[in-house]
């Protein structure tokens, strides 16, 4: 067995628990990869030098964020993720310190289930695609006041927000920005992408709950300066007046 471990080196005690893992997969014969630095230090193989296809799990310690960098930095690897919490929220990473080797246990002898994540992607008229786990959010940027985004799902115009910005998350992602921002919790195995406008001008603009399958198009349709689209925070990039983004499942 092959397993690729993702550590984030500026949570406490990352490194002794990592080196803890490290040395129980190891007993238990299992080939371990790393990034460069953690590699170096733990004695594990360079993940950039393998093959993505050969890994059977993904183990992340860190929290939701650690996840999230090495699902988009190493979008190539097609294998189950476990997430280790080491920080304070873990929607994501939902096994805590003290269960780690039980799991770990499990996972070893084929005691488990994967569950399956919705998964979308934005585009740019024009430009490169990307990725989003949790969500791509509309932001008004250096804008001083609220901006107008022009939504069409499947070629149909729905409406236009006068907002801060505006939120098209996961289920998986429903529990992050789209939550703070007065969104439903969606349970994660639900098939659906979630509408949700950042302060809102009127009280008619409240989230919206589409059907996976949805095409969906945000024009920006104010006077003012660039406002920015976000992946999942990871990726940016800016959208000018009258500029069209596209977002669909992956």
């Amino acid at each position: 067995m092959k397993i690729a471990l993702f550590l984030n080196t500026l949570k406490e005690d990352a490194w002794q628990i990592g080196q803890s893992i490290f040395d129980y997969l190891k007993r238990e014969k299992v080939e371990i990869f790393a990034e460069d630095e953690v590699a170096k230090r733990l004695g594990g193989k360079r993940i950039e030098e393998a093959d993505p296809k050969i890994f059977s799990f993904r183990l992340s310690l860190g929290g939701d964020g650690t996840i999230l960098r090495l699902l988009h930095k190493y979008k190539e690897i097609d294998a189950p993720l476990v997430g280790i919490n080491l920080g304070s929220l873990g929607f994501l990473a939902d096994v805590p310190v003290k269960d780690i080797f039980p799991a770990l246990d499990h996972l070893l002898k084929g005691d488990y289930m994967v569950e399956e994540r919705l998964v979308i992607e934005g585009q740019k008229v024009g430009g490169e695609t990307v990725l989003a786990f949790n969500d791509i959010v509309f932001h008004r940027a250096a804008n001083p006041s609220l901006i107008e985004l022009s939504i069409h799902v499947d070629g149909s115009f729905l409406n236009t927000f006068a907002a801060d910005g505006l939120i098209v998350a996961t289920p998986t992602g429903s529990t992050a920005y789209s939550l703070a921002a007065g969104g439903p919790i969606l349970t994660p195995l639900l098939n659906s992408i979630v509408l949700t406008p950042i302060s809102p001008h009127t009280i008619s603009y409240r989230p919206l709950v589409l059907l996976p399958e949805s095409e969906i198009v945000v024009q920006y349709m104010s006077m003012g300066g660039p406002i920015e689209v976000r992946s999942d925070g990871v990726s940016y990039l800016s959208l000018e007046k009258g500029e069209s983004y596209i977002i669909r499942p992956s």
